[in-house]
């Protein structure tokens, strides 16, 4: 699957690393909800930096349909709130 992470790029993740984002998604969700900026922040990192290690970054010269949308390292809660679904940034 295809993911960008906004202001960086995108890259290539195997759908087999699904359940360690999703891990990662449901506890930005929970620290979201209950207004934990450091744990948002903690885990917003952590989120991230998984897709990079996980991921294969794809040409910068590429453009290719995204599957996931992920906010940059720096958004705020406010900002990640708004590109939230019903599911989190990673539905499933």
């Amino acid at each position: 699957m295809i993911v960008r992470i906004m202001g960086e790029g995108q890259v290539t993740v195997d759908k087999s690393h699904l359940a360690e984002l999703d891990k990662l998604d449901d506890e930005l969700l929970a620290e979201m909800e209950s207004g934990d900026e450091a744990g948002f922040r903690r885990t917003l990192t952590a989120l991230l930096d998984a897709v990079r290690r996980l991921g294969t970054p794809l040409p910068d010269d590429s453009l290719e349909p995204s599957e996931l949308i992920l906010p940059a390292s720096d958004a705020t809660l406010e900002e990640v709130r708004e590109l939230l679904g019903d599911e989190g940034l990673i539905p499933g």
